[in-house]
Order: structure tokens, then sequence, then C-alpha cells
């Protein structure tokens, strides 16, 4: 059964061949949110962008959380399964390449991305995470052997610390990703340069 119980956006690819663009919010955010982020980071990519399905005072999420940067662990695990089958499930309905799909996730979209590279690694092709943080130390070390992450940190974030995304590069590193890791001079809000960044990043072939 087709499971695409996620209420979504998807936009098709306006360039034959192009990669598929997972957009995925933060707390508080929607499907259309991170719309207009997908024409400056990969242009004619196709976008699939899911809202996530966990309230918390009314504002999506994508799992919860029990307290600022203390996730629920065991919802965690259920949420990052139930969204890489989603992302399966999405290949094959709309037809677009699986293989091709790379995450772009701001704050709480961003970790549930790198959930889903730690605990279903062959899920992305890659990733952009911005104001990420560890979601969770897998049991089992993750093959992300020719995986390409950036990873965008803000140095004056009062949510994400500086040393708690280091330790996510390095996690990601030890899986075999290879990860780009920038810092800009920023709280935790999503600013120009991180786009310019992602953008060029992206545009190299990560």
């Amino acid at each position: 059964m087709t499971d695409l119980s996620f209420v979504h956006v998807y936009q098709p690819a306006a360039i034959a061949n192009a990669p598929t663009l997972l957009l995925l919010h933060g707390t508080g955010g929607n499907e259309h949110d991170l719309l207009s982020l997908a024409p400056l980071i990969a242009p004619g990519a196709a976008v699939l962008s899911p809202r996530g399905k966990v309230l918390e005072r009314g504002m999506p999420r994508f799992f919860r959380r029990l307290a600022e940067g203390v996730f629920d662990i065991d919802d965690l695990k259920l949420r990052t399964g139930e969204l890489a089958d989603f992302v399966a499930a999405a290949a094959a309905h709309y037809k677009f390449d699986a293989r091709t799909v790379t995450a772009v996730g701001f704050s709480n979209g961003a970790n549930i991305a790198a959930s889903v590279l730690l605990l279903r690694p062959t899920t992305l092709a890659g990733a952009i995470l911005f104001r990420a943080m560890v979601p969770l130390e897998p049991e089992i070390r993750p093959s992300l052997d020719g995986t390409h992450v950036f990873v965008s940190g803000g140095r004056r974030d009062p949510i994400v610390p500086a040393d708690n995304t280091e330790r996510l590069a390095t996690l990601l590193r030890e899986a075999g990703a290879d990860v780009a890791l920038a810092w800009q001079d920023a709280g935790h809000e999503l600013t120009n340069a991180d786009i310019e960044q992602a953008r060029t990043w992206f545009a190299r072939g990560r």
C-alpha cells in the first residue's frame, strides 16, 4: 500500500534528470515554508515537502521532544522510519529517482534529516542541514559512503551549541559521509549566507 500519509507538496522537476529536494521545515512551519529555497539551491529540481505530523502546542514538528534539545528517542526512531517510508512511497507514486533525493532541513527538519541519515542511510543521496544538532547516536554505525552533507551552524545560536554541531559532523564523517561544515555569524535564524553557501556546495556536485 502506498503511504502518502504526510500532508505534502510535490513539484515535478523542470529539468530532465534533475534531483529531488526533500524540504523539511522547522518547528511551527509547514509544507510551504521552504518552497522558496528550492530554486535558489537547485534550480529545476523536483520538490517533495511534507508537513511534520507531531504537534507541540499546535505547532507542527517531525518528532516529539521532552524539552528544548531533549528528544523523545523512541518517537524520533518511529518518525524517522515513517519519513523514510514516505520518501520511498512518494518516489514510486510520483516516479522520481529515489537515488537522487537530497534533504534540505532547517532546525527540527534538519534534525529529522540527520536521523534519517543515521538510521535509514539508503534513503538520501545527501543533505543540507541548517542549524542541526545530534538527534541520536545510533547503536550501529551506518554506512554513508558516497553521501554528501552540508552542515551550516550559527556561531551565536542560543539553541544549538557549537560543540553539538561539531559532534554531528564528526558522527557523519565517521560513518563515511563527505561533510562540509560551515559557520555563520548568526543565531538560529536562516540567513542569505546559509543559502548562498548551500547553493554553491550543491552546484559543485557536493
